[in-house]
């Protein structure tokens, strides 16, 4: 695994940068603001640091290209000096402690509860390496009481012990096993503008997730603060009351809002609104196991031409058990792709869902919701304090 850190003057110059020389699959580990030092800082502009990391399957390729570029250095220039590779090698085991000064107060919680452990078990002989392992096993039990299936924790602590080396410090363990879940949940994904307008957006899901309230705060964003046309839709023609919220909120907001019936309407509708930026449409809620009313979802999904740019994002909460996810994510595989917007993370303290989830279906992630106020109780999902979470922190 490759971690190296970018200055900037922008987190998005910062990032360009990490893909111009690692390629455009790295993964953001961290941002954070740098001051600079000196008798003149106050006058030197803010710089934005940005850590990535390259998978390994990733990190092997670039290694290559990185072994031909020496390849052909060397025989322009056949020695190197020894001071330039102990700079280099310097160099890469800072980057590697990045992670690791980050995670100081999470370690200090997790070895707090390893210690009391010890105590407990003192009686008991213990060969050195055996902190690790207990290590590894504390970690285990953390992500299953946050409810990450035990499929998936097995197979991130089997990773890490397979790494454990002689004189392994915990620090090593618990960076490297933070740096593979921010891996494994991937670069969040979220709506974005169509190239030619309008980019219709599909919000589908069971009943009583939240869809409507969660449109109605993505709707407040982008009409409120980016200043964009927006149009509302719903197809929910078997619950009056969900059209009438969403109609409400169209009338807040100043924004057009229709009820769809038939695949026609939806048509003339996106013909209407081709002058718009979004057209968000909300769909009835329903049992994933109603056939007859996921066929109706998918005659509205698929009427759309090619040319019509469109995202569906699927609704769920993260209150919902894991094998009712898990039925509902393969109802809605069977006829669309679509990207993860989990709700009601303030009813719960176990985010392991979104773990499981993420691995199960693939999916990106996008949004979470925390609370019923709109719009303020919705956030873009954010891997590095979901995976703090999961290990312990608050």
């Amino acid at each position: 695994m490759i971690i190296k850190k970018f200055q900037a003057k922008t987190e998005k110059a910062a990032v360009e940068a990490a893909k111009k020389e690692l390629g455009p699959n790295v993964v953001v580990m961290n941002v954070k603001n740098v001051k600079k030092k000196g008798l003149f800082a106050s006058l030197k502009p803010a710089q934005v640091e940005v850590t990535v990391a390259l998978e390994e399957e990733l990190e092997r390729n670039f290694a290559k290209k990185i072994e031909n570029a020496a390849q052909a250095e060397e025989k322009k220039a056949p020695t190197v000096k020894k001071s330039e590779k102990n700079k280099s090698a310097k160099e890469e085991t800072n980057s590697e402690k990045v992670i690791e000064e980050k995670l100081e107060s999470l370690h200090s919680l997790l070895e707090q509860q390893l210690t009391k452990e010890n105590e407990e078990n003192e009686e008991e002989k213990k060969e050195p390496d055996d902190k690790i392992l207990t290590f590894v096993k504390l970690i285990y039990h953390t992500l299953l009481k946050n409810e990450v299936n035990e499929k998936y924790a097995n197979e991130l602590t089997g990773e890490v012990e397979k790494l454990n080396k002689p004189n392994a410090t915990l620090d090593y363990v618990l960076a490297n096993i933070y740096q593979r879940m921010i891996l494994k949940f991937g670069q969040p994904k979220f709506i974005s503008p169509a190239e030619k307008k309008p980019k219709i957006v599909f919000f589908i899901g069971p009943t009583g997730v939240g869809k409507t309230t969660t449109i109605a705060k993505i709707a407040s964003k982008y009409k409120v603060n980016e200043k964009k046309k927006i149009a509302l839709l719903t197809t929910d023609t078997y619950r009056i009351a969900a059209a009438e919220q969403l109609r409400t909120y169209a009338n807040i907001l100043d924004t057009p809002f229709r009820v769809i019936y038939t695949t026609d309407e939806m048509l003339k509708a996106i013909k209407d609104f081709l002058s718009f930026d979004y057209i968000f449409v909300d769909t009835a809620g329903h049992s994933h196991q109603n056939q007859k009313q996921r066929e109706n979802m998918s005659s509205f999904l698929s009427c759309l031409g090619e040319d019509v740019e469109r995202e569906i994002y699927l609704v769920l909460s993260a209150t919902t058990k894991y094998t009712d996810l898990l039925n509902i994510a393969d109802a809605y595989s069977q006829f669309t792709n679509y990207r993860l917007i989990f709700t009601k993370l303030d009813e719960t303290d176990s985010l392991g869902n979104l773990l499981n989830l993420r691995l199960y279906t693939g999916a990106d992630l996008s949004y979470v919701t925390c609370g019923q106020d709109v719009p303020n109780d919705i956030e873009c999902f954010n891997p590095q304090t979901t995976v703090k979470k999961l290990l312990g922190g608050k």
